[in-house]
């Protein structure tokens, strides 16, 4: 990324985080989509990241023990130095890294595990995030970039038609799932366990605007998400876009797939 590119993408999300008024034009459907699953009403509050937690990790606590809620500061200067590492990676992946670690660290509740129902018996407070991508021959939704996913799974393809992420495909619009136990189509694909609340935001890149893929995160505890961790999440949507032109996404992907370790989900089972 040249610096003038790395300045106009720092400027882009950091003046998009401050004037939130941007969003909702953002969830917007483009002509001709039902916008039916879009960002309803004003646009939320996105200065407040909430930090997320890891596998192994204590779940959260209600009260003075939770972990605080970054500041505005604190949010913006996150924002700005996942960027500026974004800048200097060589690669795509490499570059959409720090956008997948501050879906993992900054979105979703953190008192969410304590609530009553939140976590199932064996169940723990850990969160997942990941970019799908679409693949060249439009066969799947291929995870790169991921944060928490299995080893294995480094490469998960999913048919792209299939369940959530497959909808995102079609309508090109956000999805939030505060509950996925209230949702029957809701397909559990990672292998080591099932999440009880995602989030899904299209990335639209390239000079006709096409859908070239979704960023995603999940948390096992039920209730982890709302529409503002939505809409923030879409800002990391945009700085993904941004990746993808300034590291020439089309060609790194079309190297890297098929890659050997394909983990097709059409022909494995969790």
């Amino acid at each position: 990324m040249s610096p003038a590119a790395a300045i106009a993408a720092r400027a882009f999300v950091t003046s998009a985080v401050v004037a939130s008024a941007v969003v909702a034009p953002a969830f917007a459907a483009p002509a001709g989509r039902d916008a039916r699953r879009s960002v309803p009403g004003d646009a939320p509050d996105l200065i407040r990241g909430r930090p997320g937690s890891s596998p192994g990790a204590a779940p959260a606590v209600r009260g003075p023990a939770a972990m605080p809620r970054p500041s505005a500061d604190a949010v913006l200067a996150a924002l700005d130095s996942a960027l500026a590492q974004a800048a200097a990676e060589p690669d795509l992946e490499a570059a959409l890294l720090p956008l997948t670690g501050l879906a993992h660290d900054l979105l979703g509740d953190p008192e969410a595990p304590a609530r009553p129902g939140a976590l199932k018996p064996g169940e723990r407070d850990y969160r997942i995030s990941g970019v799908f991508l679409v693949s060249p021959d439009r066969r799947y939704n291929m995870l790169v970039a991921n944060r928490n996913f299995p080893p294995e799974q480094r490469r998960l393809a999913v048919p792209i038609e299939w369940n959530h992420p497959g909808e995102v495909v079609r309508t090109g619009l956000p999805i939030l799932l505060k509950n996925t136990d209230e949702d029957a189509r809701f397909r559990q694909f990672l292998k080591s366990s099932r999440m009880g609340s995602t989030i899904y935001a299209p990335i639209f890149a390239g000079p006709d605007g096409a859908l070239i893929g979704q960023i995603v995160a999940a948390g096992q505890a039920r209730h982890t998400y709302d529409e503002e961790d939505l809409a923030r999440l879409g800002l990391l949507a945009r700085a993904a876009a941004l990746a993808w032109q300034a590291k020439d996404g089309a060609a790194w992907l079309a190297a890297d797939y098929p890659a050997p370790d394909l983990w097709r989900a059409d022909r494995n089972t969790v």
